[in-house]
């Protein structure tokens, strides 16, 4: 299936210059869905991925990640931005092009030596992947590797991510 042709590509968003890859219409469209995240687990068994969880950045890594969690039989965790998690959290601030952010994970979530798969709609600089890694191995988790549904692969992102496994479905 031609997963690109279900991407819309949106000019200039979110400002000047930026060639938004919008999956709205990839999760629309009911056979390009299921062959999405049948093609993941499928690539992630390939490449012997048995997590214990999946973890998910916000927001669209959880879109992918909770169904690739139920059929990689794991479970899910979410990754937030500041302020979104009710309990204690462990935290990491990184870097972006212009300024930083800061990502959160509860306490309580995962615990040294669980092992867990990264999963993000998309990579593109790499940024808040290789923060998330970062942080779960904080915690003391074993990252297994990566899943993405869309790599920019002119931005680099998949060379600043330690050397474990990258899956990504489409290449722009």
């Amino acid at each position: 299936m031609d997963l690109k042709s279900l991407i819309r590509d949106i000019p200039d968003f979110p400002k000047p210059g930026i060639m938004f890859r919008d999956i709205t219409t990839l999760l629309s469209h009911a056979e390009g869905l299921r062959y999405t995240l049948d093609t993941l687990t499928a690539k992630c068994r390939e490449a012997g991925l048995t997590p214990d969880y999946v973890v998910g950045m916000e927001s669209r890594g959880f879109l992918f990640g909770v169904p690739l969690a139920y059929q990689l039989q794991a479970g899910f965790v979410p990754v937030r931005k500041p302020g979104k998690l009710p309990a204690a959290v462990h935290h990491i601030e990184y870097e972006l092009e212009y300024g930083s952010d800061r990502l959160e994970i509860h306490q309580d979530a995962l615990m040294a030596h669980h092992r867990v798969l990264i999963v993000d709609d998309l990579i593109a600089t790499g940024g808040t992947a290789k923060a998330t890694a970062e942080l779960l191995a904080q915690i003391g988790c074993d990252v297994l590797g990566f899943a993405f549904v869309i790599e920019l692969t002119a931005l680099g992102g998949r060379q600043q991510l330690p050397d474990l496994p990258i899956i990504s479905l489409v290449e722009y």
